[in-house]
């Protein structure tokens, strides 16, 4: 048997199949409020691994699947073997035989290599501590409805150089567009990440600069999962990161932002602009929904092809 596709990073998919991706997620969006039944996958269960929290990634995965016309299965380290010590590698083989697809929300990047590498199906990265693919699809397909392609367009991250920022770094490669990074000394995406898209991808310390006349700005919470602990000193250092209405008009005309969600109001983020009528962040959120439909359905029928 041919080995599965998974979708760990951006990297997994060619640039060819991501735009394929997003025009289906846009497809399955219209249809989906058109009334049509989309259960194309009767009886296929979906296994979600959650060691992280969510609300978003879990609402998006089951109604997702269950509107592909499948089953959407909950698993925590607190209700399987995953949290009693397992190795990785047999909860994956066992898993995996009994199910069609995986998703797996969890800390280390390594966890979600490790499974899939032991994965007789497709696994799905639905957040790591390194990368968040999944929210990209959400956004490009919120961009591409809204202002067209973002191929040769320049975007801005400003904050943390986190997962997102990471997996914004990422899809600067497979989405052909610059890359700005405004972030705090110290707070930097990882050096290796950078070198290899240095010849689009920029990093700053002034928020400002990295916003001047882009088309898109990009911010996230100063504190992530596992680093609430940091929260009030984050806070201090990251304070001139905000992005609100003084930082937007430095952007081009027309210029959108989006936030992954959940969000600090009146932090990372002004309540302004969260609460303006013209925000795309609900869009955005709503995306991941259907952005993940088309994932779901791609992966299967690459499965179903390779068997």
């Amino acid at each position: 048997m041919t080995q599965p596709r998974h979708f760990l990073t951006l990297q997994d998919l060619s640039p060819e199949e991501l735009q394929s991706l997003l025009q289906r997620a846009t497809e399955l969006k219209k249809e989906h409020r058109a009334g049509q039944d989309q259960r194309r996958f009767p009886g296929a269960v979906l296994a979600m691994i959650f060691a992280k929290s969510s609300t978003r990634t879990r609402v998006s995965f089951e109604a997702g699947m269950a509107q592909l016309g499948g089953h959407a299965m909950f698993l925590s380290p607190q209700d399987t073997q995953l949290g009693r010590g397992e190795p990785i590698e047999d909860s994956a083989r066992v898993i995996s035989s009994m199910v069609d697809i995986v998703m797996i929300r969890t800390f280390g990047h390594d966890i979600v290599e490790r499974f899939a590498a032991h994965s007789s199906v497709p696994v799905i990265n639905a957040l790591t501590d390194d990368y968040h693919p999944c929210q990209l699809l959400a956004d490009m397909q919120t961009y591409l409805e809204h202002r067209g392609s973002i191929q040769g367009r320049r975007v801005a991250w400003v904050g943390d150089g986190n997962n997102m920022c990471q997996s914004y770094i990422n899809a600067a490669r497979q989405f052909d567009f610059e890359l700005r990074i405004a972030c705090p000394s110290g707070f930097a995406p990882h050096n290796d990440l950078l070198a290899a898209n240095s010849d689009r991808v920029a990093v700053t310390n002034d928020p400002r600069e990295a916003v001047d006349g882009v088309d898109l700005v990009v911010t996230d919470v100063w504190a992530s999962m596992g680093q609430e602990e940091e929260q009030r000193q984050r806070a201090q250092q990251f304070a001139p990161y905000q992005v609100n209405r003084d930082l937007m008009s430095l952007a081009a005309p027309g210029a959108l932002y989006m936030h992954c969600l959940p969000a600090h109001r009146g932090e990372e983020i002004s309540a302004e602009l969260m609460n303006a009528d013209d925000t795309v962040i609900w869009d955005e959120a709503e995306n991941r929904l259907h952005a993940q439909k088309a994932l779901m359905e791609f992966l299967l029928h690459s499965s179903a092809g390779a068997c």
